[in-house]
């Protein structure tokens, strides 16, 4: 017998819409590109983004084309997000980061037929003019008066696209499983793949969140996300925020520390939200300044796993540290970090152990460990396996990518990760590595995050990888990478004596090297691929 309740589809217009009304004074601050700083409402924004939506329908979008961003983090980006969504289209965010043929192999295979850019990217879609879509049409995310010179053929002015429409819209009704995003991988293997979000699993992601994170998501908040954009969807913040009536600040493209403490300070910034490498440059200002920002209490860390001596250093400046995990095929985000109140008279060294964990799932999302036969590991924290996720903000297969789904789901349909990991009775998901970045030596395996957070620790150290490299005996060694802080590196001899105390001989590095900086991928992870190529013929030691 089925229920006898109302069968709404759920919409991402519904979201901003309900801003509008119930959160209306909720800010929307953005540093821009033209150089100053804009401030808007939900209830501002929700006028601007019926005008855009009716440009856009103007400009001949429809339901299902894909509208492309290459924008940094800012209102106008945010307006597309929900105006292009709200009237059945897609919206493709594309990573700046991304190499040429990256980018404009996505921008083909999705077929996108708008692109809106910041000033910042003109550079970078001139040197691809020649490749683009002759029917790709480009628009200029700014205002006549900051239009720029361009070799680019026929270029839009955003507000020019805004003027004279009116400020309301009824937005269409659509079944919930319309496509509302787009957003590729970064393609470390292959060409990159697209995740196609719905309008139903980016409202229950937004919910989700909403219910997961209550003491940083809820009305009067200030988050400020550093994860980006074009990144999915800035791990789902434009949705959740709204939602729940926080402000949203926004960094445009200053993101080094100076400028990221500075505007924490001058906004009052409660939470912050970004990869590991940004919190680098923002310690080393809090060090500088010799205090937090105003406001500042919570930081999420995601993207790749934290360091425990970055865990250490906010938790010691008495920021609250949430280490969450995710990726772009579950919306992202999967588990979060922040401690359940049975934990709360745990001693501070102990905190900091679980928090170096990637926390407990969301509700609605599935998480099993499998071993390589694919039988079920116990959820002991000490017994590895192969990661697999299903839920309802969980990807069913990539977009036009039938090769690339052949491999990812197993006969149950769950997806695979790609991670290695261990889940404890408490149900804390602990990521020990990428399958791809475990070390084979000898038969036996390396962790090679286990080793980096070691090393992190050490104060003569900005950055680490630790890499397999090719040995004639054991196969596979592992090779520590240290950028030092600075001239004064660490002696190759004090780091693995340091290493010793935690592991056992068979699992140190062969050797040391140092590098002025380590490469860095699209969404600001260490590249661990460029870094296996780079020293691919590195002679160890002892490889004779």
């Amino acid at each position: 017998m089925k229920g006898l309740m109302m069968n709404r589809p759920l919409k991402i217009a519904d979201i901003l819409e309900f801003a509008a009304s119930s959160h209306q004074n909720g800010e929307i601050v953005s540093v821009r590109t033209e150089g100053d700083v804009h401030r808007t409402t939900y209830r501002e924004t929700a006028r601007r983004v019926a005008q855009l939506a009716r440009g856009l329908r103007d400009l001949g979008v429809d339901v299902g084309d894909r509208v492309a961003t290459l924008a940094w983090n800012g209102y106008r980006h945010f307006e597309l997000y929900y105006a292009t969504s709200g009237m059945g289209a897609v919206c493709h965010t594309i990573n700046p980061r991304l190499s040429a043929e990256q980018m404009l192999y996505i921008i083909k295979h999705a077929d996108d037929q708008l692109l809106f850019t910041d000033l910042t990217f003109i550079p970078i879609l001139e040197s691809l003019a020649g490749d683009l879509p002759a029917h790709l049409r480009i628009v200029v995310m700014t205002d006549r008066a900051h239009m720029p010179n361009s070799k680019l053929p026929g270029l839009l002015c955003y507000e020019e696209i805004l003027e004279d429409q009116p400020q309301t819209i009824v937005w269409p009704d659509f079944p919930e499983d319309t496509a509302a995003g787009l957003c590729y991988t970064s393609g470390t293997t292959g060409n990159p793949k697209g995740t196609l979000y719905t309008h139903r699993s980016t409202v229950l992601h937004a919910l989700l969140l909403a219910v997961s994170l209550p003491n940083v998501l809820q009305e009067g908040r200030k988050i400020l996300p550093v994860v980006p954009l074009f990144h999915v969807n800035a791990w789902g913040l434009p949705y959740a925020a709204p939602l729940a009536g926080a402000s949203l600040i926004f960094p445009g493209p200053a993101l080094d520390g100076k400028s990221l403490f500075d505007l924490m300070d001058r906004e009052k910034v409660f939470s912050a939200w970004g990869v590991p490498t940004v919190w680098i440059g923002l310690l080393n200002q809090i060090r500088a300044e010799g205090r937090l920002p105003a406001g500042f209490a919570d930081v999420v860390i995601g993207g790749s796993a934290a360091p425990k001596s970055m865990i250490e250093a906010f938790e010691q400046a008495g920021v609250n540290v949430c280490h969450a995990w995710g990726m772009t095929e579950m919306s992202p985000v999967g588990t979060q970090g922040n401690l359940p109140k049975a934990l709360d008279d745990l001693p501070p060294a102990e905190r900091i152990d679980r928090k170096c964990a990637q926390g407990r799932r969301l509700f609605g999302v599935d998480l099993k460990i499998v071993d390589d036969d694919g039988a079920p590991q116990p959820h002991d924290g000490t017994s590895p396996g192969n990661l697999y996720v299903r839920g309802n903000t969980v990807t069913a297969g990539y977009f036009e990518d039938e090769a690339a789904n052949a491999d990812v789901f197993d006969a149950d349909g769950w997806f695979r990760t790609g991670d290695i990991a261990t889940i404890d009775a408490d149900g804390f998901l602990t990521i020990t590595d990428r399958a791809k970045d475990l070390i084979k030596s000898g038969g036996e395996w390396i962790s090679s995050l286990d080793l980096e957070n070691v090393i992190m620790s050490h104060p003569k150290v900005m950055s680490c990888a630790v890499i397999a490299v090719p040995h004639p005996k054991w196969d596979e060694r592992p090779l520590l990478v240290i950028q030092p802080r600075d001239e004064d590196r660490p002696d190759k001899q004090e780091l693995l004596d340091m290493l010793s105390e935690h592991f056992a001989k068979w699992q140190l590095p062969d050797d040391v090297v140092y590098v002025d900086g380590l490469p860095l991928t699209a969404t600001g992870k260490v590249s661990k691929l460029t870094l296996r190529k780079q020293f691919a013929d590195h002679a160890l030691p002892d490889a004779v």
